[in-house]
């Protein structure tokens, strides 16, 4: 870094890159957008115009390896994050990539290697944003015993996005440039691995509840790749059991909320509303308002540079645990492809295509 300055390339400058990352960056003392790339020449001048970022790149690679910057933003689809974090890593770059990590757990393992090589190298996942208001307080009310030992939990994401055949397909569910990615699955477990020990055992269901949709980019009706509606079961390392529904073909229904049952307790997090209620043995469920010291937020732009500057280490989210849910959501293919349990954590990578 120059002067103390942190000069960022961005490639991929989607709405939340446009809405949150750049205004965040840009909001940070010493920090400079100095260039950016975006999947069409005519999109990536645009970006630079509206934000004043100097160098237009036309592609990644020339970004990647330019000596003047110091750190690279992925905001492009899962098909590139492994290729641009290895090439950013190599070429000496910190590096904060987009969810979903990777297109599958081989991918994720490999950004994982090399990030553990790039000693010095900042290596981040833009986290879920779901359940970072209360995250710290769900934390603190398990570690002083509300729950007691951990029964069962019940996690929901529920919505009518993909509910109407006549809504064209996205890239979301094209597996060239999702991979396993599908639906809520891995941001959701994300957020359940704040307060949940990981899984040991995966046995889903996926289904296609619409086969097929009209692709605006070939401009012709195509075969849908990945699932609109999922069930999963789960067993916990410490033995809980666990219920996932994830869906969005449901009319008139949109939730999204982890509730987890214990021997002495309840907590139920609606996720979209940043509200927890809760119980102990012999209460009525009742609201628990977040304690203004514990309430958390979306911090990720200025989490990302003070662990460039040596302020803090990462935590929302780090490269270990995009393995860990990339492994949950590849385990969770398997098991709906084969119809039998899935041990985690994976004990070999499938061929991403399964």
């Amino acid at each position: 870094m120059s002067q103390g300055s942190l000069r960022i390339g961005i490639v991929g400058a989607g709405q939340v890159t446009r809405t949150r990352h750049i205004p965040g960056f840009q909001a940070i003392p010493g920090v400079e957008l100095v260039a950016v790339c975006n999947s069409r020449r005519e999109t990536t001048v645009r970006v630079a115009r509206e934000f004043g970022i100097p160098k237009p790149y036309g592609n990644w690679e020339e970004l990647v390896h330019d000596p003047e910057i110091d750190a690279v933003v992925i905001g492009a689809w899962p098909y590139l994050h492994c290729p641009l974090t290895l090439a950013a890593l190599d070429a000496g770059k910190h590096v904060l990539t987009q969810a979903r990590m990777a297109m599958n757990a081989r991918e994720a393992q490999r950004m994982l290697d090399r990030s553990r090589e790039a000693a010095g190298q900042v290596a981040m996942i833009v986290p879920s944003p779901y359940g970072l208001t209360g995250e710290s307080f769900v934390r603190s009310l398990i570690a002083d015993g509300y729950l007691g030992t951990l029964r069962e939990m019940h996690v929901d994401s529920l919505n009518g996005d993909l509910a109407d055949p006549d809504t064209p397909m996205s890239w979301r569910q094209k597996t060239r440039f999702s991979g396993f990615n599908m639906l809520t699955v891995g941001i959701v477990y994300e957020t359940v691995l704040r307060w949940i020990a990981p899984a040991s055992r995966v046995l889903a269901y996926a289904s296609k509840a619409i086969g097929e949709r009209f692709d605006p980019v070939s401009g012709k009706t195509t075969r849908v790749g990945t699932p609109d509606s999922v069930q999963v079961l789960t067993t916990q390392q410490d033995g809980s059991q666990g219920v996932y529904r994830f869906s969005g073909v449901l009319w008139h229904e949109r939730s999204m909320s982890v509730a987890m049952y214990g021997a002495d307790g309840t907590l139920i997090y609606d996720l979209l509303r940043d509200e927890i209620r809760g119980a102990r043995r012999g209460e009525a469920l009742h609201r628990l308002p977040i304690p203004d010291e514990l309430r958390g937020g979306w911090n990720v732009e200025a989490d990302f540079v003070a662990s460039i500057r040596g302020e803090r280490p990462v935590t929302h989210t780090d490269f270990e645990t995009g393995v860990h849910y990339m492994q949950f959501t590849e385990a969770v293919a398997r098991s709906s492809r084969h119809q039998t349990p899935v041990t985690l954590p994976l004990q070999e990578f499938s061929n991403p295509s399964l």
